[in-house]
């Protein structure tokens, strides 16, 4: 059975998650605080978390800064909050999603199965182990892309950016991260460095650059990897 910590302050969503989760057979623990949350998670082991930022003692990304000390478990942040920076914050912290509230059931239930999944299937040496797509072949330990037979000529700065995405398919990474792990910097307006290799490495992997399948773009905030 997957466990699955919800924390959140309001009882009635509590609820509401709680009775859509069991019914598809998830165990649910709840926690209407940040200290017991953290407590809940060290005791309980939870597979993942569903986190609101707003919490009465403490904000959401301090649990997440919490959590990432010990732990990989998938978090799905569910926030009210809209603006981008909350969003970039939650993220950079290490949450694997960001939800905004009010959400469908259906696209909860869809992202949470995502996270688990991908916690899963993720191989225990993620950098070592071929990544194979529709359009090329991606081999991480001899550094080899592959695509219609022939291999791919990249810039040292291309294999970085496409390795930090490829080795977390399907979760979003922040412009901020790619930008201090590639180019050690993360003032926002370096985000033009993002923008031109990445058109780059979509005009080298992509069969349609302007309507990527592979490389996607989350704009205003970051980009993401899929297989």
């Amino acid at each position: 059975m997957t466990r699955v910590l919800v924390v959140e302050d309001d009882p009635q969503l509590v609820r509401a998650l709680a009775l859509n989760l069991q019914a598809r057979k998830y165990g649910v623990d709840a926690a209407p605080d940040g200290a017991t949350a953290l407590r809940l998670a060290a005791v309980r082991q939870p597979d993942v978390v569903l986190l609101d930022l707003g919490l009465p003692d403490m904000d959401g990304v301090d649990i997440i800064k919490g959590l990432r000390d010990w732990s990989r478990m998938p978090i799905l942040v569910l926030s009210a909050r809209q603006g981008s920076d909350e969003k970039v914050a939650a993220l950079d912290a290490g949450a694997d999603d960001y939800i905004t509230k009010p959400f469908s059931m259906n696209e909860l239930l869809a992202r949470l199965r995502a996270a688990v999944r991908r916690t899963e299937d993720a191989p225990l040496v993620p950098e070592m182990t071929p990544v194979e797509t529709a359009d090329f072949s991606i081999d991480l330990r001899a550094k080899r892309v592959v695509r219609g037979g022939r291999d791919v000529r990249l810039t040292p700065t291309e294999w970085h950016l496409l390795e930090i995405l490829v080795t977390s398919p399907g979760r979003l990474i922040t412009q901020k991260h790619l930008l201090q792990e590639v180019w050690g910097v993360s003032q926002s307006s370096k985000t033009n460095y993002l923008r031109v290799y990445m058109a780059q490495l979509r005009r080298k992997l992509e069969t349609d650059p302007s309507h990527p399948r592979h490389l996607i773009t989350e704009p205003g905030m970051g980009y993401r990897f899929e297989g």
